[in-house]
């Protein structure tokens, strides 16, 4: 990859899927002038096709050292399309061509060429049908840059969910669930909070596994063995850690105000609240990374592909945060 000057920040975007909506979100995004330089890890021709579909005017720049911010001009870092797209219909020959936007963007923020990544939505079925073992984005960039454990936040306005586990079958949670990996996940929650969010006294949530969080034990015992101790601990160190609470009362009005964040223990206890409140504008952000990385909210959505009816709200959302923690604003 070629080296880009370290004078001024970049951020990274890789559109995602190339049958999906995220080219299309791009090239609409791309329309306006803007205040932080993008560069687009992408097919430059799958972005003009995008951009004609749509009636957009858009020009391609190659100058990496000066990414433009002029209104339908857009920088590429070109990476070659294996098959030519079609919106709305997978292809897994274009697997490989997802995962190697999504290498050329680390080893870019690996190298200080880009301050952070936004990455598109993509489709994790099509990349495992093609051979690849792909569980989601956190994961991927989770081990190509060799840290020990990362937190999936979820980011919408003052809302901060973040995750115990991620991607995971609902019957797999509770094994998962350990003392070592929440007292991980709530120290890389805290230390990000810190860090990127300039919340010098975070004050946390946190969720307990089972309805009534588990209800002294008579409705389960990780609360008692495995969230309880790790509170405890993290209070005893003088951190605001509240918890374990039942997750059907800790996302009321009342509860909220009194945090910076949520930890629940997986996916569907809490994403479901946070998008119901603030679906097409939620952020998600990888915290414990070495580098920013946001991403949209939402999937592909095929059946929108082509069709120029896509909102590009969370995907704006995402780009204008990851602008603002990487300092690129």
């Amino acid at each position: 990859m070629r080296h880009l000057s370290r004078s001024d920040s970049k951020l990274a975007i890789t559109p995602g899927e190339p049958s999906g909506i995220g080219p299309e979100l791009l090239i609409t995004l791309a329309q306006s002038a803007r205040g932080s330089r993008w560069i687009a890890v992408a097919d430059r021709n799958l972005l003009k096709r995008a951009a004609q579909r749509l009636g957009l005017a858009l020009e391609i720049d190659h100058d990496l050292t000066a990414p433009t911010c002029t209104a339908g001009r857009l920088t590429v870092l070109h990476t070659s399309l294996a098959q030519r797209e079609t919106p709305g219909q997978l292809d897994p020959r274009n697997a490989a061509y997802v995962l190697e936007t999504l290498k050329l963007a680390t080893t870019g923020c690996l190298n200080g060429d880009f301050a952070g990544v936004v990455t598109g939505p993509v489709q994790k079925s099509l990349m495992n049908d093609a051979g690849i073992a792909f569980s989601g984005h956190t994961e991927f960039f989770c081990e190509r840059s060799g840290v020990e454990d990362v937190v999936m936040l979820l980011v919408a306005g003052e809302l901060r969910v973040a995750l115990a586990t991620t991607h995971l079958p609902l019957r797999q949670v509770p094994d998962a669930l350990s003392v070592e990996l929440l007292r991980r996940r709530l120290r890389l929650l805290l230390a990000g909070l810190r860090e990127r969010f300039d919340i010098a006294q975070p004050r946390i949530l946190v969720a307990g596994l089972n309805p009534h969080a588990g209800e002294s034990g008579y409705l389960g015992t990780e609360e008692i063995e495995i969230i309880e101790p790790v509170c405890a601990e993290f209070r005893e160190a003088g951190e605001e850690v509240a918890g374990p609470l039942p997750a059907d009362t800790l996302f009321t009005p009342a509860m909220l105000a009194r945090a910076d964040a949520v930890l629940v223990m997986y996916h569907d206890q809490g994403l479901p609240v946070l998008k119901a409140q603030s679906f097409g504008e939620a952020v998600n952000v990888t915290l414990g990374l070495p580098f920013v990385r946001t991403s949209v909210d939402h999937g592909t959505a095929l059946d929108l592909a082509g069709s120029g009816q896509a909102d590009a709200g969370s995907f704006a959302s995402a780009i204008a945060l990851g602008a603002k923690l990487s300092g690129s604003v």
